[in-house]
């Protein structure tokens, strides 16, 4: 026997619905919204009441419109009313950063921190975020969460690292961090958080493979708008694929991983400006050209390698993605005609539609997400 919706449920389910509709079109009018969900007028005013009272939505002016008399009321939500944070964990540093509802930054900030796994290291990650939460003038009633964007796998639930050679972090418990923490927390792949991102600025995105080419090399597989993680959780480790038996030692212990030929570990020098390479490349200075075409090279035979497998869009994303321009996808698509058995077109590599900030921001979406229930 099916249990009949109670009157609250439905003053709930119209609350809502309310809220979602003005958030996605952002400048709305009582009667766009009475019109368009179908909502009795004092219903819509009630509720709009409510939520402007609750501090979630607020008058923005008036709308203007063709017809003769009284202009609307344009109601907006109060976008930094809830916020996410987001923060990389990296080997030398940690990157911070609020994301308003929106997805955008409210404020971001880096800290040199050398990882270490002990009690001091988390404890210090957590009073820079506590006082990166004071400086943006935020209070823990905003914060919906942090997410922990952390180079290595991480269990279903996102409360355990399973893997994590690079920072030698396997088995860290999500309660490292969330022990000095009044709020939710929760890791994320970098690659992963990478790939939210990616998501949420482009609504049209479907099926994807989302190449995260940062100082080491990371993927997402992207089916149906979900992120695949497969039955053990590594799907899409694509920087353990061998690809030279008898080349560079990986950090997996492994010799010739496409890590070892397409992260930017294996372009640059561990010193090296990015921002001074890729000026030498643009000015044609021959040596760095040289080693520029040999990078590409070797992301053309990854990436034909894997596309061979996943023939959908295939994203370049991660920290190299700002340096990318049309002639590298030009030499990469010629690169990989002359190895695929297949006529290939010019339409499935793509640059990153976010290259900045794409990691924390990611890593703060889940939380804004599970908060709009969109």
């Amino acid at each position: 026997m099916k249990k009949s919706i109670t009157p609250n449920q439905i003053k709930e389910n119209n609350r809502n619905l309310i809220y979602q509709y003005i958030y996605l079109n952002q400048n709305v009018s009582q009667q766009d919204i009475s019109y368009n969900l179908h909502l009795s007028r004092p219903t819509v005013t009630a509720n709009l009441n409510a939520l402007e009272e609750d501090g979630m939505i607020v008058k923005s002016g008036l709308i203007h419109t063709e017809y003769v008399g009284r202009k609307a009321a344009a109601y907006t939500i109060v976008s930094d009313f809830r916020v996410g944070i987001g923060v990389e964990i990296l080997g030398n540093e940690i990157k911070i950063l609020a994301a308003d509802l929106y997805g955008r930054e409210i404020k971001s900030c880096v800290h040199e921190l050398a990882y270490k796994n002990d009690a001091a290291y988390f404890q210090n990650v957590c009073k820079e975020i506590l006082a990166f939460r004071d400086s943006a003038m935020l209070c823990d009633e905003q914060i919906l969460g942090v997410g922990f964007a952390i180079q290595g796998l991480i269990s279903p639930d996102a409360q355990t690292v399973l893997y994590g050679k690079i920072l030698a972090c396997t088995g860290l418990s999500i309660t490292a961090f969330s022990t000095y923490l009044p709020y939710p927390c929760a890791f994320i792949h970098d690659a992963d958080s990478a790939a939210t991102a990616e998501l949420w600025i482009s609504p049209d995105l479907k099926d994807a493979f989302y190449l995260s080419l940062g100082r080491h090399l990371g993927a997402s597989l992207i089916a149906d708008r979900k992120l695949i993680t497969g039955d053990h959780g590594h799907s899409s480790t694509i920087e353990h694929i061998v690809m030279e038996p008898n080349g560079k030692l990986c950090y997996c212990g492994k010799r010739g991983c496409m890590e070892t030929l397409c992260s930017i570990d294996a372009l640059l020098e561990k010193s090296e400006d990015p921002d001074a390479f890729f000026g030498q490349v643009r000015s044609l200075e021959p040596a760095a050209c040289t080693r520029w075409r040999s990078y590409l090279k070797h992301l053309a035979r990854a990436i034909n390698l894997l596309h061979l497998i996943y023939d959908k869009t295939f994203i370049l994303g991660g920290y190299l993605a700002p340096y990318l321009n049309e002639s590298d996808l030009t030499f990469l698509y010629e690169e990989i005609r002359q190895l695929t058995p297949f006529p290939e077109s010019s339409d499935f590599l793509q640059i990153s539609k976010m290259p900045k900030h794409m990691i924390p921001i990611g890593a703060a979406l889940p939380f804004i997400q599970q908060f709009l229930m969109l």
